[in-house]
């Protein structure tokens, strides 16, 4: 009886341990991914400015997301990978990126589609997706 206990306890614990990286990360804020506003190119094509606001107890040195950018039908036009390393703790940062041969107007929805890199600053890669907010000032959506 008293093994049984031990091993619920210690099930218990471990669970706890493998838990809390992630909600102590939560605890002390999330990271928010804003799509600001689209702006056309001269000869073609949409920039996207994207506000980051890190506000994680940790700085990410590594941070990149691949994206399918979906056209006013809502299909899929494209996938582009974007790297907004790094992000700073407790900053916004502004990044901005190229949608060639894409009108903005003809953009819908900006699908994260994966966190190919989320590594905090002297630390192992981590999953993001449970500390990330997504939204959106433009036109368009930016969704999970």
């Amino acid at each position: 009886m008293i093994a049984k206990a031990i091993q619920i306890a210690a099930t218990a614990f471990a669970a706890f341990c493998a838990m809390a990286p992630a909600t102590a990360r939560a605890e002390t804020g999330g990271l928010t991914v804003e799509l600001n506003k689209f702006e056309e190119i001269d000869g073609g094509g949409c920039r996207a400015f994207f506000l980051f606001r890190n506000q994680t107890d940790t700085s990410f040195e590594g941070f990149q997301m691949s994206l399918a950018i979906l056209d006013g039908n809502g299909v899929i036009d494209r996938l582009l990978s974007i790297d907004a390393a790094p992000l700073p703790v407790a900053r916004t940062t502004l990044k901005l990126f190229e949608i060639p041969d894409t009108s903005c107007a003809n953009i819908s929805e900006i699908l994260l589609h994966e966190l190919t890199s989320c590594k905090p600053q002297n630390e192992d890669e981590m999953d993001c997706f449970p500390i990330l907010d997504l939204n959106s000032r433009a036109n368009a959506a930016l969704v999970k």
